[in-house]
Parts: C-alpha cells; structure tokens; sequence
C-alpha cells in the first residue's frame, strides 16, 4: 500500500453515519471500560510489581474509544466525542464506578489528547504512528489529570514516571492495539463506508 492511502480530503461535514458509529463506539467501549476498570481493581501492578507509579501500564484500556473514532469516523471532534461518550456510559448507565465523576473528567482530559494528534495533522494522516501519538498525547493528558487530583503529594520523579508509564499504555494499548483493531475491521468489510475502508478497497 503506498503512503498516499493514508492520506484523505480534507474532512468534510459529518454524516448521519458519522455520529451514528460515534455514539455505538462510545456505548461499545463504554461497556469496556467499565469492565477494565474491574479488571483494574483486580490487577494491581503497582502492588505486584512494587513500584506505585507502575499502576498506570494498565492505563492505555481506558484511551483506546478516543483512538479508534479518530481513526474510523476522520472528522473533527471524532476522537473527543467516542472518548467522552465511553466514559459517560461507564459512568452512568453501567451502575457507575468507584471513581464517581471523575471518570467523565477523565474522559473529557483523555479525549482532548486524543484528539490533538489527528488535529496536529489536519485530519489528513492517520498511519500507525499517528495512532500511537493519539494515544500518548491521550495518555499524558490522562496521567497529568490524575497527578494532580490523585497522586499531589507524589514526589516530582513518581509524577514523571507516572506519566511515562500512562503514555506507554496509550501507544502500544489504545494505539498499535486500537490500528490493528481499525485495520482488521477494513479488511472483514466492517468499515467500507469510512476512510479504512476505502483505503483497504484502492490497495
């Protein structure tokens, strides 16, 4: 596939399947997140691995909504909607977690992160390296968010590796795990209607 196949028009108005596949994604990854959040009170790393800041490896499940709209839907908001829209359905209609608010904040912090690195190329560009910048800007969003409202009394070099920790999660989790999932949904004809699909039909 030449490199001209990840590059679009530049992005026109939404469709109604554009706010459609937006509001299923963020239902869909609402459910996952909810159920990552689970999974998180299970899976301690920071208590298995020693080390308190090592708990944001398992952070990159709760900013893949935010990669994957951007990289399907290609419109401006994309990213930031499907991110907000998982967060508010973990928080609301699944019985809530115990993070109460904060997981709508956190979706709003994360979504704009996201959301930087396709703006960042104009909506234009959306190879795996953009995926995974989305899902470190994500990451380093998230993590400064959480510094500040969890971990303030954390010395400066726990903070640090706090977010070192977070973006990791966000590029090889929301991002590499988030293209390949976009990319294996073009190739099963999931996604024809959206700019994979297309791509996957010129090559």
């Amino acid at each position: 596939m030449s490199s001209a196949t990840d590059r679009t028009v530049k992005p026109a108005r939404y469709r109604t399947i554009d706010l459609v596949t937006i509001a299923t994604l963020g239902v869909a990854f609402g459910v996952v997140f909810w159920a990552w959040g689970k999974l998180y009170g299970v899976l301690d790393l920071a208590a298995t691995i020693g080390y308190a800041p090592a708990g944001a490896l398992l952070g990159g499940g709760w900013l893949i909504a935010g990669v994957i709209g951007g990289l399907i839907v290609r419109r401006p908001g994309a990213a930031f909607a499907t991110e907000l829209i998982a967060a508010a359905i973990s928080m609301f209609v699944l019985g809530g977690t115990e993070w109460g608010f904060t997981v709508l904040v956190s979706g709003i912090v994360q979504g704009i992160g996201a959301e930087l690195a396709f703006l960042a190329f104009a909506y234009r560009l959306f190879t795996l390296p953009v995926a995974m910048l989305a899902g470190v800007l994500a990451g380093i969003a998230g993590a400064i968010y959480e510094v500040f409202y969890y971990y303030p009394d954390w010395n400066l070099g726990h903070q640090l590796a706090y977010g070192g920790f977070f973006a990791v999660s966000g590029a090889v989790v929301a991002g590499l795990l988030g293209w390949l999932l976009v990319r294996a949904l073009a190739e099963a004809g999931v996604l024809d209607a959206f700019g994979p699909g297309r791509e996957r039909a010129d090559a």
